[in-house]
């Protein structure tokens, strides 16, 4: 049986590879933020291994820091990782047959290694895509968080080095590739300007969660336009 580099291309192995190492990056960022916005160490890697959800603990993270409740705080990461539903039904070939492979690649199941899989057609390049680039993104966003959570505890003011607006930054690059449909970019701003509207009245995290009310508001948009044969 040939393995799961002989199945793959040097190019795409170099790519996943680069989404690996710059995964990495941003696993050491969210650990040294949790950390010194006042989470124990133990949260963020431990949050890390279970739910391994960049958008998701982030959005957590940032809720929790800015004093918002427990309730607010996981709402806002299920809604976040809802979209999984969607992948889920797609990539059902590749994720075997038994229990155990179902669950294990259910949970490396992220963006990157979604994108990766869906760009191959082969069932075998498929299943090779996915396992390798989920394995390795999961390897690398837990070496980096626990690089960046060590890190943290000796960051005693994080103002001083600017980790203060590193959550909306952060959140900001994660969307971005998704900004490119004019239907998108309206929900974001709608959203935006509901989370703003309503932030000096509502408890941290709540307009997070109201903000998702663009979705609906702009639904419209999302309308395929009827064709009109001449």
């Amino acid at each position: 049986m040939r393995s799961i580099w002989r199945t793959l291309d040097p190019q795409l192995t170099r790519d996943i590879a680069l989404v690996c190492a710059a995964i990495s990056v941003v696993g050491l960022s969210f650990g040294a933020i949790a950390v010194s916005s006042g989470l124990p160490l133990w949260m963020p890697l431990l949050m890390s291994i279970v739910v391994f959800a960049g958008a998701s603990q982030f959005a957590f993270v940032a809720i929790i820091a800015a004093g918002g409740g427990i309730v607010a705080a996981v709402s806002a990461g299920l809604l976040a990782n809802a979209r999984h539903i969607l992948f889920g039904f797609s990539l059902g070939d590749v994720l075997g047959t038994s229990l155990a492979s179902r669950l294990v690649g259910s949970h490396l199941m992220v963006d990157e290694s979604v994108a990766f899989t869906l760009s191959k057609t082969a069932s075998h390049e498929r299943r090779s895509v996915y396992w390798l680039c989920g394995g390795g993104l999961f390897l690398a966003w837990n070496l980096g968080v626990v690089a960046g959570a060590l890190g943290g505890t000796l960051v005693s003011d994080t103002d001083a080095f600017g980790l203060d607006a590193a959550f909306p930054a952060v959140l900001l690059a994660l969307i971005l590739p998704s900004l490119k449909e004019r239907a998108t970019r309206c929900a974001a701003a709608v959203g935006a300007v509901i989370a703003v509207a309503v932030s000096p009245l509502l408890p941290p995290g709540v307009p997070i969660l109201l903000a998702l009310s663009a979705l609906v508001l702009t639904m419209p948009l999302r309308r395929p336009r009827p064709v009109v044969h001449s």
